[in-house]
């Protein structure tokens, strides 16, 4: 007992040497000296000590913006520090949709890569109580460390520092909150707050299970899109933007909107829905092109309404130049009046946002067109390479009606489905309508009352277009008989004129003869 007490004594006034002798060397040692001895101090511990330590900080340099490495290891971190570290602290990281809990402040713990052994530390250093903070950066600053033997630089430095920010990246696509934006008019786009895009999180519960579409086209529509998806390497290898375009186009309510929700939802995309009228010209189309994000869906809705972007590039004959050479003269002080409100946006602009250069920056992305027009649209504009699968959606068919009746009705099969099966067959009715017949009305309504009522609107909806084509066949059989009196009064007034021509032509023969004689 007496020798460990006089060892315990021996060690303290060690302790105590070291740090009187500490205090000595910060105090009263010259600065640049302190620091070359600090240099060599930390030369000869290298060659004695044989672990290598990497550091990331939040803030690096003078910038304002969080480090993307730091944020990376961080989300790894947290996800695979919780079962591991012995403090943790939790919260709502932004973007992400549930309770974060992450290594605490000056906790380490320890990882393991291929073998290697490896340790993360965390650390915060908080700046004087009395400075003034300005920006967020100033508050404290935040850093990992990352320490290994000497002897596994290569694999640290070349794979494992790759597979935890890859690890980190993809862990915060999986758990973030998906976003639907829109494009803010450019006043927006500068200053403290500049701001692009808008946005509200994206919950739309539509999924390829609940569309009402025929089952075999529906899973030709997820294998593409799968397929898309994991073909990163692919679409590398052939020397193509990884991008894909789809043309959404049909009646209204045929379910356009759904499908792009449905997309969405399958790939675990945001979506950014560009509105064209409010973007002044190419420039800044570019600009918001840039400003979106992978793993996303940019669309453009109704895209024959949002611009004149149709027929530009057709043939003109010179009748057809001449008329707008006056056209554009008489608008034309119109037209210089509200250039400046309107969208300068080309249909040059549009193609070379969706396929020319400025299309591959970035990755992973599909951009959707859909119209109700199809045949307005300019041929360059929807070619394959730009558009490269066009789905056409039509009218309810009866494998498309029976998801809607499974969704609203829970129904699988039905003694009424053999007479909605042979209407459907006879009459043109869109999704949209079917469901909106197959919605209970009052709490009173029963799935019978819900079949037959459709029943009842679609045998309607036969009439009605039994009526109208009688309609039609009477004006066209009116316009076929107003075109024929017109032909045969055209052919009247021929004739009366040519025997009244006829009459003149003897007369003024008469007379030349009898001058004559």
């Amino acid at each position: 007992m007496v020798m460990m007490g006089e060892t315990w004594g021996q060690l303290g006034s060690v302790i105590a040497s070291a740090m009187f002798v500490w205090a000595m060397f910060q105090n009263y040692f010259p600065h640049k000296l302190r620091g070359r001895i600090e240099t060599y101090g930390h030369k000869l511990l290298s060659l004695v000590y044989p672990y290598i330590q990497i550091t990331f900080n939040e803030y690096p340099g003078d910038g304002f913006e969080r480090c993307k490495a730091y944020i990376a290891i961080e989300t790894y971190l947290a996800a695979n520090s919780s079962a591991r570290a012995k403090c943790l602290k939790a919260g709502l990281v932004k973007d992400s949709e549930s309770l974060v809990l992450s290594m605490d402040d000056k906790e380490q713990i320890n990882d393991e890569y291929e073998g290697v052994m490896l340790w993360w530390a965390s650390s915060k250093i908080i700046p004087p109580s009395q400075s003034i903070i300005f920006y967020r950066r100033q508050a404290d600053n935040r850093s990992y460390t990352l320490t290994f033997h000497k002897k596994n630089r290569e694999v640290i430095t070349k794979a494992y520092l790759r597979h935890v920010l890859d690890e980190g990246k993809a862990i915060a696509v999986r758990s973030r909150q998906r976003k639907l934006f829109t494009n803010n008019k450019s006043e927006n786009w500068y200053g403290y707050k500049r701001s692009m895009w808008s946005h509200v999180v994206f919950d739309h519960p539509a999924t390829f299970e609940t569309w009402a579409l025929d089952p075999k086209r529906k899973q030709d529509i997820i294998n593409d899109l799968l397929t898309f998806s994991k073909a990163k390497n692919y679409y590398a290898k052939v020397g193509k933007a990884w991008k894909r375009g789809y043309l959404l186009y049909g009646l209204p309510g045929t379910g356009k909107s759904t499908m792009i929700a449905a997309m969405a939802n399958l790939l675990e995309y945001d979506v950014y829905d560009l509105e064209l009228t409010t973007v002044k010209d190419n420039t800044e189309l570019r600009k918001l092109l840039i400003d979106t994000t992978s793993k996303s869906i940019i669309v453009i809705e109704d895209i024959d309404c949002s611009l004149d972007l149709t027929g530009q590039r057709k043939g003109k004959n010179e009748k057809d130049e001449k008329k707008e050479v006056k056209a554009a003269e008489d608008v034309k002080k119109a037209k210089e009046a509200s250039e400046k409100e309107t969208s300068q946006v080309t249909l040059s602009g549009l193609l070379n946002f969706i396929d020319g250069l400025w299309s591959a920056c970035g990755g992973e992305r599909i951009i959707v067109f859909t119209t109700n027009y199809v045949e307005k649209l300019d041929p360059a504009l929807i070619r394959r390479g730009r558009m490269d699968k066009h789905i056409e959606l039509s009218y309810c068919c009866f494998e498309a009606f029976k998801v809607l009746a499974w969704n609203y009705l829970d129904l699988e099969s039905h003694p009424l489905f053999t007479t909605i099966s042979k209407l459907l067959e006879e009459t043109n009715m869109t999704p949209a309508d079917v469901a909106e017949n197959l919605m209970p009305k009052s709490a009173e309504e029963g799935t019978e009352t819900r079949l037959e009522n459709l029943i009842k609107a679609l045998e309607a909806a036969k009439e009605e277009a039994k009526m109208k084509a009688l309609e039609e066949e009477k004006l066209l059989k009116a316009e076929k008989e107003e075109k024929l009196k017109a032909e045969m009064e055209d052919k009247e007034k021929e004739q009366n004129a040519e025997g009244t021509n006829g009459k003149q032509t003897l007369v003024n023969d008469a007379k030349e003869n009898g001058v004559n004689e």
